[in-house]
Protein backbone atom coordinates (compact mmCIF):
# COMPACT_ATOMS: atom_id res chain seq x y z
CA UNK A 1 0.00 0.00 0.00
CA UNK A 2 3.45 1.87 -0.06
CA UNK A 3 2.69 3.09 3.19
CA UNK A 4 6.28 4.07 4.03
CA UNK A 5 8.05 4.73 0.65
CA UNK A 6 7.70 8.19 -0.64
CA UNK A 7 8.54 10.27 -3.92
CA UNK A 8 12.59 11.26 -3.04
CA UNK A 9 11.79 14.73 -3.74
CA UNK A 10 8.79 15.01 -1.36
CA UNK A 11 9.21 17.08 1.74
CA UNK A 12 9.24 17.35 5.10
CA UNK A 13 7.72 20.23 6.71
CA UNK A 14 8.94 20.33 10.52
CA UNK A 15 6.95 22.19 12.83
CA UNK A 16 7.93 25.41 14.46
CA UNK A 17 9.42 25.29 17.49
CA UNK A 18 6.95 25.70 20.17
CA UNK A 19 7.38 29.04 21.80
CA UNK A 20 4.69 29.33 24.81
CA UNK A 21 6.12 27.83 28.16
CA UNK A 22 4.70 24.35 29.06
CA UNK A 23 1.54 24.55 31.04
CA UNK A 24 1.47 22.71 34.76
CA UNK A 25 -2.00 20.55 33.67
CA UNK A 26 -2.85 19.33 30.26
CA UNK A 27 -4.80 22.06 28.28
CA UNK A 28 -8.33 21.14 27.00
CA UNK A 29 -9.22 21.55 23.07
CA UNK A 30 -12.90 21.05 21.52
CA UNK A 31 -12.85 20.13 17.73
CA UNK A 32 -15.79 21.05 16.04
CA UNK A 33 -16.18 18.58 13.16
CA UNK A 34 -15.41 14.44 12.72
CA UNK A 35 -14.43 14.75 9.03
CA UNK A 36 -10.71 13.78 7.67
CA UNK A 37 -9.37 17.71 9.04
CA UNK A 38 -11.13 17.01 12.64
CA UNK A 39 -9.70 13.67 13.51
CA UNK A 40 -6.28 14.65 12.01
CA UNK A 41 -6.79 17.43 14.22
CA UNK A 42 -7.72 15.50 17.29
CA UNK A 43 -5.40 13.24 16.70
CA UNK A 44 -2.13 15.17 16.73
CA UNK A 45 -3.55 16.87 19.66
CA UNK A 46 -4.05 13.78 21.98
CA UNK A 47 -1.03 12.42 20.93
CA UNK A 48 1.00 15.24 22.64
CA UNK A 49 -1.25 14.66 25.64
CA UNK A 50 -4.44 17.37 25.36
CA UNK A 51 -7.39 16.57 27.03
CA UNK A 52 -9.01 16.21 23.26
CA UNK A 53 -13.25 16.35 22.60
CA UNK A 54 -14.06 15.58 18.94
CA UNK A 55 -17.76 16.85 18.47
CA UNK A 56 -18.96 15.44 15.25
CA UNK A 57 -22.89 16.14 14.52
CA UNK A 58 -23.55 13.69 12.08
CA UNK A 59 -24.46 9.83 13.95
CA UNK A 60 -20.69 8.23 12.84
CA UNK A 61 -17.25 10.00 12.28
CA UNK A 62 -16.06 10.65 8.67
CA UNK A 63 -17.49 14.10 7.51
CA UNK A 64 -18.55 13.70 3.86
CA UNK A 65 -16.98 10.35 4.24
CA UNK A 66 -19.36 8.98 6.61
CA UNK A 67 -21.39 6.01 5.73
CA UNK A 68 -24.58 4.90 7.27
CA UNK A 69 -26.47 1.42 7.04
CA UNK A 70 -29.56 0.72 4.96
CA UNK A 71 -31.46 -1.72 4.40
CA UNK A 72 -32.08 -2.97 0.50
CA UNK A 73 -35.68 -4.88 -0.40
CA UNK A 74 -34.11 -7.88 -0.62
CA UNK A 75 -33.49 -7.67 3.58
CA UNK A 76 -29.45 -7.37 2.95
CA UNK A 77 -28.36 -4.42 5.14
CA UNK A 78 -25.69 -1.85 3.22
CA UNK A 79 -23.66 1.40 3.73
CA UNK A 80 -24.40 4.05 1.75
CA UNK A 81 -22.15 6.93 1.36
CA UNK A 82 -22.16 10.02 -0.75
CA UNK A 83 -19.66 7.99 -3.14
CA UNK A 84 -16.35 7.18 -4.49
CA UNK A 85 -13.19 8.62 -2.92
CA UNK A 86 -9.74 7.99 -4.39
CA UNK A 87 -6.68 7.44 -2.04
CA UNK A 88 -3.67 8.73 -4.26
CA UNK A 89 0.00 7.72 -2.94
CA UNK A 90 0.63 11.33 -2.82
CA UNK A 91 -1.45 11.28 0.09
CA UNK A 92 0.66 11.54 2.77
CA UNK A 93 -0.50 12.97 5.59
CA UNK A 94 -3.82 11.52 5.27
CA UNK A 95 -1.96 8.44 4.62
CA UNK A 96 -0.06 8.65 8.01
CA UNK A 97 -3.26 9.19 10.24
CA UNK A 98 -4.96 6.22 8.71
CA UNK A 99 -1.57 4.33 9.38
CA UNK A 100 -2.33 5.25 13.07
CA UNK A 101 -5.17 2.31 13.61
CA UNK A 102 -3.19 0.08 10.29
CA UNK A 103 0.35 0.92 9.81
CA UNK A 104 0.00 -1.53 6.90
CA UNK A 105 -2.80 0.44 5.47
CA UNK A 106 -4.24 -2.67 4.60
CA UNK A 107 -7.82 -1.26 4.40
CA UNK A 108 -7.08 0.06 0.94
CA UNK A 109 -6.39 -1.81 -1.91
CA UNK A 110 -4.97 -0.95 -5.53
CA UNK A 111 -6.36 0.52 -8.35
CA UNK A 112 -3.80 0.41 -10.41
CA UNK A 113 -5.55 1.84 -13.51
CA UNK A 114 -8.80 3.33 -14.57
CA UNK A 115 -9.83 4.63 -17.84
CA UNK A 116 -10.99 7.83 -18.61
CA UNK A 117 -13.62 7.59 -21.25
CA UNK A 118 -14.94 10.28 -23.70
CA UNK A 119 -18.41 9.92 -24.69
CA UNK A 120 -17.49 9.95 -28.50
CA UNK A 121 -15.08 6.78 -27.85
CA UNK A 122 -11.43 8.07 -27.09
CA UNK A 123 -10.01 6.53 -23.88
CA UNK A 124 -6.77 7.25 -21.94
CA UNK A 125 -5.39 4.96 -19.30
CA UNK A 126 -2.85 5.53 -16.86
CA UNK A 127 -1.19 2.30 -16.23
CA UNK A 128 2.61 2.04 -17.67
CA UNK A 129 3.50 5.00 -17.85
CA UNK A 130 6.99 6.63 -16.26
CA UNK A 131 6.84 7.90 -12.94
CA UNK A 132 8.99 10.78 -12.96
CA UNK A 133 8.02 14.54 -14.86
CA UNK A 134 7.78 15.83 -17.27
CA UNK A 135 8.05 12.08 -19.03
CA UNK A 136 4.94 11.19 -17.62
CA UNK A 137 3.28 13.73 -19.44
CA UNK A 138 6.01 12.86 -22.63
CA UNK A 139 4.55 9.42 -22.69
CA UNK A 140 0.93 9.96 -22.34
CA UNK A 141 0.26 12.57 -24.89
CA UNK A 142 2.88 10.26 -27.14
CA UNK A 143 0.77 7.16 -26.77
CA UNK A 144 -2.83 9.08 -26.52
CA UNK A 145 -5.15 9.35 -29.10
CA UNK A 146 -6.34 12.35 -27.72
CA UNK A 147 -3.34 14.08 -28.62
CA UNK A 148 -3.04 14.33 -32.20
CA UNK A 149 -0.43 15.26 -33.36
CA UNK A 150 -1.19 18.07 -36.00
CA UNK A 151 -3.33 19.56 -32.98
CA UNK A 152 -0.68 19.09 -30.69
CA UNK A 153 1.62 22.06 -32.89
CA UNK A 154 -0.96 24.58 -31.99
CA UNK A 155 -0.07 23.86 -28.31
CA UNK A 156 0.72 27.31 -26.87
CA UNK A 157 3.94 26.70 -25.02
CA UNK A 158 4.84 29.79 -23.32
CA UNK A 159 1.33 29.32 -21.68
CA UNK A 160 1.39 25.52 -20.74
CA UNK A 161 4.71 25.82 -19.22
CA UNK A 162 3.26 27.81 -16.41
CA UNK A 163 1.74 24.13 -15.43
CA UNK A 164 5.71 23.31 -15.26
CA UNK A 165 6.40 26.21 -12.51
CA UNK A 166 3.88 25.47 -9.87
CA UNK A 167 4.49 27.28 -6.23
CA UNK A 168 2.00 28.05 -3.67
CA UNK A 169 1.56 30.35 -2.90
CA UNK A 170 3.00 32.09 -6.32
CA UNK A 171 0.84 30.40 -8.72
CA UNK A 172 -2.32 32.33 -6.95
CA UNK A 173 -0.33 35.69 -7.38
CA UNK A 174 0.15 34.74 -11.46
CA UNK A 175 -2.79 32.80 -11.81
CA UNK A 176 -5.89 33.13 -9.36
CA UNK A 177 -7.59 35.96 -11.17
CA UNK A 178 -8.03 34.23 -14.11
CA UNK A 179 -10.60 31.21 -13.94
CA UNK A 180 -9.40 27.28 -15.33
CA UNK A 181 -11.54 27.64 -18.97
CA UNK A 182 -9.16 30.88 -19.61
CA UNK A 183 -6.29 28.86 -18.92
CA UNK A 184 -7.19 26.13 -21.23
CA UNK A 185 -8.12 28.27 -23.98
CA UNK A 186 -4.47 30.06 -23.54
CA UNK A 187 -3.00 26.85 -23.46
CA UNK A 188 -4.50 25.52 -26.50
CA UNK A 189 -4.65 22.09 -26.01
CA UNK A 190 -6.73 19.64 -28.71
CA UNK A 191 -10.37 19.40 -27.42
CA UNK A 192 -9.95 15.91 -27.11
CA UNK A 193 -6.88 16.03 -24.48
CA UNK A 194 -9.11 19.08 -23.29
CA UNK A 195 -11.95 16.67 -22.24
CA UNK A 196 -9.76 14.03 -20.66
CA UNK A 197 -7.05 15.35 -19.30
CA UNK A 198 -8.34 18.87 -18.14
CA UNK A 199 -12.09 18.47 -17.23
CA UNK A 200 -12.53 15.36 -15.69
CA UNK A 201 -9.92 17.10 -13.22
CA UNK A 202 -11.45 20.17 -12.48
CA UNK A 203 -14.49 18.89 -12.07
CA UNK A 204 -13.17 16.45 -9.30
CA UNK A 205 -13.47 19.86 -7.43
CA UNK A 206 -17.19 20.05 -7.96
CA UNK A 207 -16.86 22.77 -9.98
CA UNK A 208 -17.75 23.65 -14.11
CA UNK A 209 -14.25 25.23 -15.34
CA UNK A 210 -15.38 28.81 -15.54
CA UNK A 211 -15.98 29.27 -11.99
CA UNK A 212 -12.85 27.30 -10.78
CA UNK A 213 -8.91 29.29 -10.62
CA UNK A 214 -6.91 28.75 -13.08
CA UNK A 215 -4.34 28.95 -9.79
CA UNK A 216 -6.18 25.71 -8.78
CA UNK A 217 -6.36 23.61 -12.04
CA UNK A 218 -2.42 24.20 -12.31
CA UNK A 219 -2.28 23.51 -8.43
CA UNK A 220 -3.54 20.14 -9.04
CA UNK A 221 -1.27 19.67 -12.44
CA UNK A 222 1.19 19.98 -10.27
CA UNK A 223 0.29 17.60 -7.31
CA UNK A 224 -0.95 14.72 -9.02
CA UNK A 225 0.65 14.34 -12.42
CA UNK A 226 3.60 17.32 -13.27
CA UNK A 227 5.18 18.25 -9.57
CA UNK A 228 5.03 14.29 -8.44
CA UNK A 229 6.25 11.01 -9.41
CA UNK A 230 4.00 9.20 -6.91
CA UNK A 231 2.07 9.21 -10.34
CA UNK A 232 -2.16 9.39 -11.05
CA UNK A 233 -2.73 5.72 -9.66
CA UNK A 234 -4.44 5.43 -6.51
CA UNK A 235 -5.81 2.92 -3.64
CA UNK A 236 -9.18 2.76 -2.36
CA UNK A 237 -11.01 1.17 1.02
CA UNK A 238 -11.92 -2.05 0.73
CA UNK A 239 -14.52 -1.98 3.13
CA UNK A 240 -16.98 0.39 3.40
CA UNK A 241 -15.66 4.03 5.09
CA UNK A 242 -17.21 3.33 8.33
CA UNK A 243 -15.59 -0.15 8.76
CA UNK A 244 -12.63 0.85 7.03
CA UNK A 245 -11.24 4.18 8.16
CA UNK A 246 -13.64 5.59 10.89
CA UNK A 247 -14.67 2.64 13.25
CA UNK A 248 -10.04 1.66 13.69
CA UNK A 249 -9.79 5.30 14.06
CA UNK A 250 -12.52 6.67 16.50
CA UNK A 251 -11.08 3.61 18.41
CA UNK A 252 -7.77 4.58 18.11
CA UNK A 253 -8.68 8.15 19.37
CA UNK A 254 -10.26 6.71 22.15
CA UNK A 255 -7.08 5.08 23.02
CA UNK A 256 -5.05 8.22 23.29
CA UNK A 257 -7.13 9.50 25.85
CA UNK A 258 -9.67 11.64 23.33
CA UNK A 259 -13.43 11.65 24.01
CA UNK A 260 -15.53 10.94 20.51
CA UNK A 261 -18.88 12.10 20.55
CA UNK A 262 -21.05 11.66 17.61
CA UNK A 263 -24.79 13.36 17.29
CA UNK A 264 -23.71 16.40 19.34
CA UNK A 265 -24.84 19.43 17.43
CA UNK A 266 -22.66 22.36 18.14
CA UNK A 267 -25.04 25.38 18.44
CA UNK A 268 -22.40 28.66 19.07
CA UNK A 269 -18.90 29.07 20.71
CA UNK A 270 -19.12 32.13 23.24
CA UNK A 271 -16.64 32.88 26.14
CA UNK A 272 -15.89 30.93 29.01
CA UNK A 273 -15.70 31.70 32.80
CA UNK A 274 -13.05 29.37 33.66
CA UNK A 275 -11.19 28.39 30.49
CA UNK A 276 -11.89 30.38 27.14
CA UNK A 277 -14.22 29.03 25.59
CA UNK A 278 -18.13 27.73 25.98
CA UNK A 279 -19.11 25.64 24.09
CA UNK A 280 -22.87 25.16 23.26
CA UNK A 281 -23.87 21.37 22.45
CA UNK A 282 -28.10 20.89 21.62
CA UNK A 283 -29.31 19.12 24.54
CA UNK A 284 -26.30 18.80 26.53
CA UNK A 285 -24.91 21.13 29.24
CA UNK A 286 -22.40 23.88 28.28
CA UNK A 287 -18.36 22.62 28.28
CA UNK A 288 -15.68 24.66 28.27
CA UNK A 289 -11.98 24.69 26.87
CA UNK A 290 -8.90 26.11 26.42
CA UNK A 291 -8.98 26.20 22.56
CA UNK A 292 -11.15 25.18 19.70
CA UNK A 293 -10.64 23.93 16.15
CA UNK A 294 -13.16 24.74 13.60
CA UNK A 295 -13.23 21.67 11.59
CA UNK A 296 -16.88 21.83 9.82
CA UNK A 297 -17.59 21.68 6.21
CA UNK A 298 -17.96 25.22 4.81
CA UNK A 299 -22.09 25.25 5.26
CA UNK A 300 -22.08 24.62 8.63
CA UNK A 301 -18.89 27.08 9.91
CA UNK A 302 -20.86 30.15 7.98
CA UNK A 303 -23.61 28.90 10.41
CA UNK A 304 -21.79 28.77 13.28
CA UNK A 305 -19.72 31.92 12.58
CA UNK A 306 -22.90 33.33 12.62
CA UNK A 307 -24.20 32.05 15.81
CA UNK A 308 -21.07 33.07 17.55
CA UNK A 309 -21.02 37.33 17.56
CA UNK A 310 -17.87 36.90 20.27
CA UNK A 311 -15.99 34.89 17.93
CA UNK A 312 -12.66 36.18 16.56
CA UNK A 313 -13.71 39.63 15.66
CA UNK A 314 -16.50 40.65 12.99
CA UNK A 315 -13.45 40.98 9.97
CA UNK A 316 -13.35 37.56 10.14
CA UNK A 317 -16.47 36.15 10.75
CA UNK A 318 -17.40 37.94 7.64
CA UNK A 319 -14.76 36.10 5.64
CA UNK A 320 -16.55 33.03 7.08
CA UNK A 321 -19.66 33.98 5.77
CA UNK A 322 -17.83 34.95 2.45
CA UNK A 323 -16.86 31.08 1.88
CA UNK A 324 -18.71 29.79 -1.28
CA UNK A 325 -20.13 26.69 -1.52
CA UNK A 326 -19.67 24.15 -4.77
CA UNK A 327 -22.83 24.10 -7.37
CA UNK A 328 -24.95 20.82 -6.43
CA UNK A 329 -23.73 16.99 -6.47
CA UNK A 330 -25.31 13.53 -7.17
CA UNK A 331 -24.54 10.42 -5.80
CA UNK A 332 -26.76 7.14 -7.51
CA UNK A 333 -25.70 3.80 -6.39
CA UNK A 334 -27.90 1.00 -7.99
CA UNK A 335 -28.11 -2.53 -6.61
CA UNK A 336 -28.71 -4.78 -10.12
CA UNK A 337 -29.82 -7.77 -10.98
CA UNK A 338 -27.10 -8.71 -13.02
CA UNK A 339 -23.27 -8.29 -13.59
CA UNK A 340 -22.04 -5.60 -15.63
CA UNK A 341 -19.11 -7.05 -18.56
CA UNK A 342 -16.41 -9.03 -16.48
CA UNK A 343 -14.09 -5.88 -18.16
CA UNK A 344 -15.93 -3.17 -16.50
CA UNK A 345 -13.27 -1.49 -14.25
CA UNK A 346 -13.93 -0.81 -10.84
CA UNK A 347 -13.70 2.95 -11.73
CA UNK A 348 -14.01 4.53 -15.09
CA UNK A 349 -13.92 8.94 -15.42
CA UNK A 350 -15.70 9.85 -18.23
CA UNK A 351 -16.04 13.48 -20.54
CA UNK A 352 -17.96 14.69 -23.06
CA UNK A 353 -21.39 13.30 -21.31
CA UNK A 354 -24.31 16.15 -20.27
CA UNK A 355 -23.85 15.34 -16.17
CA UNK A 356 -21.90 11.65 -15.84
CA UNK A 357 -18.53 12.28 -14.69
CA UNK A 358 -17.48 8.99 -13.50
CA UNK A 359 -18.97 5.27 -12.80
CA UNK A 360 -17.54 3.19 -10.44
CA UNK A 361 -18.67 -0.70 -10.15
CA UNK A 362 -18.03 -1.50 -5.82
CA UNK A 363 -18.14 -4.88 -6.60
CA UNK A 364 -14.50 -5.13 -8.15
CA UNK A 365 -13.12 -4.12 -5.10
CA UNK A 366 -15.44 -3.36 -2.07
CA UNK A 367 -15.97 -6.51 0.36
CA UNK A 368 -19.72 -5.55 1.10
CA UNK A 369 -20.47 -4.99 -2.49
CA UNK A 370 -19.00 -8.06 -3.75
CA UNK A 371 -20.52 -10.03 -1.13
CA UNK A 372 -24.18 -9.00 -2.37
CA UNK A 373 -23.35 -9.32 -6.10
CA UNK A 374 -21.83 -13.26 -5.29
CA UNK A 375 -24.65 -13.81 -3.79
CA UNK A 376 -27.16 -12.56 -6.13
CA UNK A 377 -25.69 -12.69 -9.29
CA UNK A 378 -26.06 -9.16 -9.70
CA UNK A 379 -23.56 -5.76 -9.23
CA UNK A 380 -23.57 -2.40 -7.76
CA UNK A 381 -22.87 0.70 -10.08
CA UNK A 382 -22.31 3.81 -8.55
CA UNK A 383 -22.49 7.49 -10.55
CA UNK A 384 -21.59 10.85 -10.13
CA UNK A 385 -22.77 14.09 -11.45
CA UNK A 386 -20.23 16.77 -10.39
CA UNK A 387 -21.50 20.96 -10.55
CA UNK A 388 -25.06 20.18 -11.39
CA UNK A 389 -27.28 23.47 -11.95
CA UNK A 390 -28.17 25.58 -8.72
CA UNK A 391 -31.91 24.69 -7.79
CA UNK A 392 -31.71 21.19 -10.29
CA UNK A 393 -34.86 18.80 -10.26
CA UNK A 394 -33.44 15.54 -8.18
CA UNK A 395 -35.63 13.21 -9.99
CA UNK A 396 -34.49 14.77 -13.57
CA UNK A 397 -31.03 14.73 -12.35
CA UNK A 398 -31.48 10.60 -11.52
CA UNK A 399 -32.83 9.59 -14.57
CA UNK A 400 -30.05 11.62 -17.02
CA UNK A 401 -27.39 9.60 -14.91
CA UNK A 402 -29.25 6.40 -15.52
CA UNK A 403 -29.80 7.10 -19.34
CA UNK A 404 -25.93 7.90 -19.49
CA UNK A 405 -24.70 4.87 -17.71
CA UNK A 406 -26.90 2.55 -20.29
CA UNK A 407 -24.77 4.64 -23.14
CA UNK A 408 -21.69 4.21 -21.51
CA UNK A 409 -22.26 0.44 -20.12
CA UNK A 410 -25.09 -0.83 -22.84
CA UNK A 411 -25.22 -3.79 -20.69
CA UNK A 412 -27.24 -2.16 -17.77
CA UNK A 413 -30.25 -1.33 -20.15
CA UNK A 414 -31.35 -4.55 -19.53
CA UNK A 415 -30.61 -4.83 -15.49
CA UNK A 416 -33.66 -4.72 -13.56
CA UNK A 417 -32.73 -2.28 -10.49
CA UNK A 418 -33.28 -4.63 -7.50
CA UNK A 419 -33.14 -1.23 -5.16
CA UNK A 420 -30.72 2.46 -5.32
CA UNK A 421 -29.93 5.01 -2.71
CA UNK A 422 -29.41 8.70 -4.34
CA UNK A 423 -27.51 11.67 -2.23
CA UNK A 424 -27.79 15.03 -3.56
CA UNK A 425 -26.30 17.67 -1.67
CA UNK A 426 -24.06 21.19 -1.77
CA UNK A 427 -21.99 21.32 1.01
CA UNK A 428 -18.43 21.48 -1.02
CA UNK A 429 -16.30 24.50 -1.02
CA UNK A 430 -15.98 26.37 -4.24
CA UNK A 431 -12.30 28.50 -5.23
CA UNK A 432 -13.69 30.61 -7.70
CA UNK A 433 -11.23 32.95 -9.24
CA UNK A 434 -9.66 35.92 -6.80
CA UNK A 435 -10.89 34.18 -4.25
CA UNK A 436 -7.44 32.35 -2.66
CA UNK A 437 -6.53 35.74 -0.46
CA UNK A 438 -10.14 35.75 1.10
CA UNK A 439 -10.35 31.46 1.85
CA UNK A 440 -9.74 31.28 5.88
CA UNK A 441 -6.54 30.33 6.76
CA UNK A 442 -5.63 28.27 9.53
CA UNK A 443 -4.61 30.57 12.48
CA UNK A 444 -7.18 33.18 13.15
CA UNK A 445 -6.93 36.28 15.09
CA UNK A 446 -7.73 34.84 18.21
CA UNK A 447 -4.76 32.52 18.85
CA UNK A 448 -6.67 29.51 20.35
CA UNK A 449 -9.32 29.27 17.65
CA UNK A 450 -8.27 27.50 14.46
CA UNK A 451 -9.83 26.07 11.32
CA UNK A 452 -9.13 23.29 9.38
CA UNK A 453 -10.77 21.24 6.16
CA UNK A 454 -10.53 20.67 2.51
CA UNK A 455 -11.18 24.86 2.36
CA UNK A 456 -8.47 26.34 3.92
CA UNK A 457 -5.73 27.85 2.74
CA UNK A 458 -2.53 25.93 4.01
CA UNK A 459 0.08 27.69 2.25
CA UNK A 460 1.32 23.75 0.61
CA UNK A 461 0.63 22.20 -2.59
CA UNK A 462 -2.43 20.05 -1.52
CA UNK A 463 -5.88 19.44 -2.22
CA UNK A 464 -8.99 17.89 -1.62
CA UNK A 465 -8.51 15.01 1.24
CA UNK A 466 -5.27 15.67 1.80
CA UNK A 467 -5.98 19.32 2.07
CA UNK A 468 -8.09 18.53 5.08
CA UNK A 469 -5.61 15.88 6.53
CA UNK A 470 -2.84 18.28 6.58
CA UNK A 471 -4.70 21.63 7.21
CA UNK A 472 -6.04 19.53 10.80
CA UNK A 473 -2.42 18.57 11.87
CA UNK A 474 -1.19 22.56 10.55
CA UNK A 475 -4.08 23.50 13.98
CA UNK A 476 -3.23 21.37 15.58
CA UNK A 477 0.41 22.48 15.72
CA UNK A 478 -0.55 25.74 15.94
CA UNK A 479 -2.30 24.96 19.35
CA UNK A 480 0.69 22.54 20.87
CA UNK A 481 3.14 25.27 19.77
CA UNK A 482 1.77 27.95 22.32
CA UNK A 483 1.35 25.60 24.82
CA UNK A 484 4.89 24.26 25.04
CA UNK A 485 4.07 21.19 23.52
CA UNK A 486 6.22 19.69 20.15
CA UNK A 487 3.98 19.40 16.96
CA UNK A 488 4.22 17.24 14.25
CA UNK A 489 5.68 16.99 10.70
CA UNK A 490 3.66 16.90 7.86
CA UNK A 491 4.54 16.12 4.50
CA UNK A 492 4.45 17.41 0.71
CA UNK A 493 4.90 16.95 -2.92
CA UNK A 494 8.04 19.07 -3.93
CA UNK A 495 7.05 22.94 -3.57
CA UNK A 496 8.12 23.85 -6.73
CA UNK A 497 7.84 22.51 -9.98
CA UNK A 498 10.31 19.46 -10.54
CA UNK A 499 13.11 20.59 -13.16
CA UNK A 500 15.33 23.68 -12.69
CA UNK A 501 15.67 24.54 -16.60
CA UNK A 502 11.91 24.21 -17.29
CA UNK A 503 11.01 26.52 -14.69
CA UNK A 504 13.47 29.00 -16.05
CA UNK A 505 11.95 28.49 -19.10
CA UNK A 506 8.98 29.08 -17.88
CA UNK A 507 9.87 32.06 -16.15
CA UNK A 508 11.75 33.48 -19.07
CA UNK A 509 8.80 33.17 -21.59
CA UNK A 510 6.45 35.23 -18.92
CA UNK A 511 9.01 37.65 -18.42
CA UNK A 512 9.61 37.13 -15.35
Amino acid sequence: MNAGRRDPRAVAVAPAAPMGARRDSAPSAAVIGGGIAGIAAATALAERGVRTTVLERDPGLGGRLRGWPTVLRDGTTATMSRGFHAFFRQYYNLRALLGRADPGLGMLVPLADYPLVHADGPRDRFAGLPRTPPWNAAALAVRSRSFPPRELARVNIAAALQLLDVDVPGVYDRLDHLDAQALLDAVRFPPSARHLAFEVFSRSFFADPRRLSAAELAAMFHIYFLGSSEGLVFDVPRSPFPQALWHPMGAYLERMGADVRTGADVERVGPGRRRRFAVHVDGDPVREFDAVVLAADVPSLRALAGASPWLAGSEWRARVQRAPSAPPFLVSRLWLDRPVRAERPGFAGTAGFATLDNVSVLDRYEDEARSWAARTGGSVVELHAYALPEGCDEHTERARLLDQLHRLYPETARAVIVDERHELRADCPLFPPGGYRDRPGIRTPDPDLVVAGDHVRVGLPVALMERAATSGTLAANALLGRWGLPGHTVWSVPLGGRSAPLRALARWARGA
